[in-house]
């Protein structure tokens, strides 16, 4: 019997399971366009497959898939499949339905031509958005019904190969240029008294100040609790029908906010951080919610999905000379299920050579990630930067087995750019790290009592003991490369190479492994 992927527990993470086992998405996101033609997308393929990714997001787009109404093309889907197959390739399939970065632009020509039939939103003076209105009742059943048709073909087509891991709906769902819809139907929810609303009066009415006399919908905070309810229903009712027809773990992912930022001038209402619970209540069906992360502050951004029991997974997350590190430490830190940077096939060399690198490390470690998620038996650090790419602290230190390890990072010769308005942007953030940015990290997995294993570059480890008194050593290192669960090729190291057995060095421009054993004295 085949056994559909799911979310599930493992230890202290949830994770994807496929097969029975945990599977760990060494991903990339295709840019929009490239699945769209399919001699494109096999040359994409085939350069992903050198670069060890085991798994591409690649979107399906409403208007291609359902250029007339009723009608549906599997020609696109049905071949992103086949060459993912030929590849040895996975496939998380984005949904680019009613939403597509906030904006409609994804809807058939049918649908947006028909703005009677398919209201659009109206900002407060009443001028039409290039959005669908949430609370178009005719779109959600169009949606719906296209949604429907591409999970019924799916589970007929793959479902025995499973070459298809998940689906995510909609993509980067949002509100803007005002907190809330404006149309006739969304007005006429809005303006119900809370005690008639159920649990979104509930949600709305948590928001109420004490010291403060106004009705709490004379808000901007409640405007977006109101807008993330509008959207987070919408999607339920697409997830759940569409789990009835191929259970096929689901998810929503949001675009992220910049400092400062008040609800309407960001795409406001989707799964944020401070908007997860009421994502989570309203539609229970998803599997989790993930974030697309493009701003320099990877941790902390990354580190509020993990809470609430969400599974952590990173859609979408800038192409910079950081993305490496930022991959390696949501996995060993987060548990996270998977990485994808985005417009992955357009890497150059040495990007593409650096994220393969890892990738290739990660798969042949697979086995002991796990066992350390189980275990407890697992950290990562890499540098905590703010917005501005600033270091909040030349070092960063965690506990493991006992023993406090701190880790400092190379400041790297390579990078972006040093002029800040030459760095490429996406939603207005400036994602390419400046010349001189660190771009390491490390993951620590013990072995045992003293012993452990480091996978990491541009970074150095040093040791003390959480309590007492001693002092820790090196009693022995060696640095080489895992293949089926067992160190390779291995050299030993001493003298130089450890600072005369004071700390564990990896260097800077490559991710290497060592296996050390400690002592106390």
């Amino acid at each position: 019997m085949v056994e559909i992927p799911k979310i599930e527990q493992r230890g202290s993470v949830r994770q994807l399971i496929l097969d029975g086992k945990p599977f760990l998405i060494l991903g990339g996101e295709l840019g929009n366009s490239t699945a769209s033609h399919l001699p494109d997308l096999d040359r994409a393929y085939e350069k992903l497959a050198a670069m060890n990714l085991n798994t591409v997001l690649v979107p399906v787009c409403w208007d291609l898939f359902e250029p007339e109404e009723g009608k549906f093309d599997f020609t696109l889907v049905e071949g992103a499949i086949l060459g993912a197959r030929k590849h040895g390739l996975r496939l998380v399939l984005l949904w680019f339905g009613t939403w597509k970065n906030s904006m409609s632009c994804y809807a058939p020509s049918w649908v947006k031509r028909d703005s009677e039939r398919f209201a659009r939103v109206l900002t407060t003076d009443g001028t039409p958005q290039e959005i669908i209105s949430p609370s178009s009742r005719e779109v959600l059943e169009a949606d719906k019904r296209a949604y429907l048709a591409l999970m019924t073909w799916l589970a007929e087509f793959d479902g025995k190969t499973q070459t298809v891991l998940m689906m995510q709906i909609e993509n980067e769902i949002g509100m803007i240029p005002e907190a809330r819809d404006h149309s006739t139907a969304s007005a006429a929810l809005w303006d119900a008294p809370t005690s008639e609303m159920g649990d979104l009066g509930r949600q709305l009415e948590q928001l109420k100040l004490s010291d403060d006399g106004r009705d709490v919908r004379e808000t901007p905070e409640a405007e977006e609790v109101f807008t993330a309810w509008q959207f987070a229903t919408f999607v339920e009712e697409i997830a759940a029908a569409g789990k009835e027809i191929y259970p096929l773990p689901t998810f929503v992912n949001a675009a992220l906010i910049r400092p400062g930022f008040k609800p309407g001038q960001y795409p406001s209402g989707g799964p944020l951080p401070h908007l997860l619970e009421v994502w989570q209540q309203f539609a229970p069906s998803l599997d989790f919610l993930a974030p697309d992360i493009y701003f320099p502050n990877f941790v902390d951004w990354a580190e509020r999905y993990n809470r609430s029991g969400n599974a952590v997974f990173i859609p979408e997350m800038a192409p910079s000379a950081r993305m490496s590190a930022n991959a390696l430490h949501a996995i060993a830190a987060l548990g996270s299920m998977g990485t994808c940077p985005f417009a992955i096939e357009d890497l150059k060399d040495e990007k593409a050579e650096d994220l393969g690198q890892l990738y290739c490390a990660l798969k042949n470690m697979f086995p002991l990630v796990v066992e350390g998620w189980a275990k407890g038996t697992i950290v990562g650090m890499t540098p905590r930067l703010d917005f501005d790419w600033n270091l909040q602290a030349e070092a960063e230190s965690v506990e493991l087995g006992g023993i406090v390890f701190t880790a400092k990072f190379d400041r790297a010769a390579v990078g972006g750019d040093n002029s800040i308005t030459a760095l490429p942007t996406h939603g207005n953030g400036r994602w390419e790290a400046p010349l001189g940015t660190p771009l390491g990290g490390v993951m620590i997995l013990q072995l045992g009592d003293e012993e452990f294993v480091a996978l990491g570059k541009g970074t150095v480890l040093t040791f003390a003991p959480a309590e007492g008194e001693h002092r820790i050593g090196i009693e022995s290192c060696q640095a080489g490369s895992y293949a089926d669960g067992l160190l390779v090729g291995a050299r030993w190291l001493n003298g130089d190479q450890t600072h005369q057995g004071r700390h564990i060095h990896l260097y800077d421009g490559a991710w290497t492994t060592q296996r050390f054993r400690l002592y106390r004295y």
